[in-house]
């Protein structure tokens, strides 16, 4: 029995998230729903106004695009960064003033109006096969009734005004209000990837909130300018606002393309030694994203995850160095100061190609004793060895007598956490048959 390798179906939800899952889309949809028929029987209030935040959010979803998914770290269905879209959708939910005179659009219009524009701006990324996920939609719905009712309803009966007027407490509620619907932004987006993935929550959770800290801010501070620019002069106010936020998007998609080549390069470098018979087949791609899975369950954060992911991509990369090749390119058996001296060869490789320093500090130190290695370097050696053992048929009980081989090793060769996580892994999905893949005789691991 082998291993399926990445780019076949994701791990299966969790049966204990499916419920969270459909609680979330069930609500954006009735949500959704009511907003576009009240907004329907009713009629637009101020359609002018609507129809520039429309156009608007329907631009920045035109101008989205998805974030490249590494092997086993990327959330499922990816991020979909649209923060001009969002940006406009959270302004127009705060929007209390037009030029000096109050709005009364309501809380079920602006949903109304976000749902209906951001659907104008998905067809053309349906057209190609880029359509965003429907979690995506999903918590946008739900993200911007969220900040529309803890503002509409205090502007529109005049408490607002009494409490806070025009002072400069007024900001700080706005950016404290978006701040709130950000973290509830976030525990959505964690919640429905730990559905989704069965990953852990902790980690999913951090990683959201950290990202807040970048573009998330910039879409909060650019909500707050749009809204009370707007209340001063008017939507003429949007075009000048938002010119420095899409600017900030085709950035991140000029980055976004640069890191999608560096990554593939690196993908292709790791196939020198399968092209040069030294390893098998796909075993590299099959050592990342099993790495990648447990490294998410050990709580590694995305940066760690890339650079686990890199290091295992290229861990076999010193195998060029040898005259002949090592038996179905299996290095667990051979004794460890040759293992070493493999590894520490694979480290200078890494770091001719450029890659960070951390990537090749786990490639020279994977074959270290685990109590010296850093902790990527652990998971490495770990899935490395257990692809080993699995595909090279050493084993007739397949998967379960390579963990306990590799349970007789946690003394000196592997760490037990490791070994542990990755049996939690395989469990979660490690046996199944896999779309192509099963067509093939072979295995998924999850996360691939």
């Amino acid at each position: 029995m082998t291993a399926a390798v990445p780019g076949g179906d994701a791990p299966g939800p969790c049966r204990g998230g499916t419920a969270a899952v459909a609680l979330v889309r069930g609500s954006a949809a009735a949500l959704t729903a009511l907003a576009l028929g009240w907004t329907l029987w009713h009629g637009v209030v101020e359609p002018a106004t609507a129809l520039a935040f429309g156009v608007l959010i329907t631009v920045g979803e035109l101008a989205r695009r998805e974030a490249p998914e590494a092997a086993g770290h990327a959330l499922a269905g990816g991020r979909q960064p649209a923060p001009l879209g969002s940006a406009g959708a959270l302004a127009y939910a705060l929007l209390g003033q037009n030029a000096g005179r109050p709005t009364h659009h309501g809380v079920l219009q602006i949903v109304a109006v976000v749902v209906a524009a951001a659907l104008v701006g998905v067809v053309p990324h349906v057209a190609t096969g880029r359509a965003p996920a429907l979690d995506h939609v999903a918590r946008r719905v739900l993200t911007v009734a969220f900040a529309a009712v803890c503002f509409q309803p205090l502007y529109n009966s005049g408490r607002l005004d009494r409490w806070l007027g025009q002072s400069p407490y007024l900001v700080g509620y706005l950016v404290a209000l978006l701040g709130l619907t950000a973290l509830c932004d976030a525990v959505l987006a964690a919640a429905l990837a730990a559905a989704r993935t069965g990953w852990p929550y902790g980690p999913l959770l951090r990683d959201e909130l950290g990202a807040l800290r970048g573009i998330g801010s910039a879409i909060c501070a650019s909500g707050v300018v749009m809204a009370l620019g707007t209340a001063v002069v008017g939507p003429w106010a949007l075009p000048v606002f938002s010119v420095p936020l899409l600017l900030t998007q085709l950035s991140f998609r000029r980055i976004w393309g640069v890191r999608t080549t560096y990554r593939q390069t690196i993908t292709s470098l790791a196939r020198a030694t399968e092209i040069a018979g030294y390893t098998r087949q796909g075993h590299a791609r099959r050592v990342a994203a099993l790495s990648c899975a447990v490294g998410r369950e050990l709580g590694l954060t995305e940066r760690d995850l890339t650079v686990l992911e890199y290091a295992a991509l290229m861990h076999d990369i010193g195998q060029l160095s040898l005259v002949d090749p090592v038996p179905s390119g299996a290095t667990a058996p051979l004794p460890a100061p040759e293992r070493q001296r493999i590894a520490r060869l694979g480290g200078e490789v890494a770091r001719q190609t450029g890659v960070p320093a951390e990537v090749a500090v786990v490639v020279e130190r994977q074959a270290d004793p685990y109590r010296e290695q850093p902790v990527a370097a652990r998971i490495v050696r770990a899935v490395n060895a257990y692809d080993d053992l699995v595909g090279g048929a050493r084993h007739p009980g397949g998967s379960l007598a390579a963990l306990e081989q590799l349970r007789l090793g946690t003394g000196h060769e592997y760490e037990p956490r490791v070994v542990e996580c990755l049996a939690r892994v395989l469990q979660r999905g490690g046996g199944r048959p896999s779309g192509a893949a099963a067509g093939a005789g072979v295995t998924a691991y999850p996360g691939g």
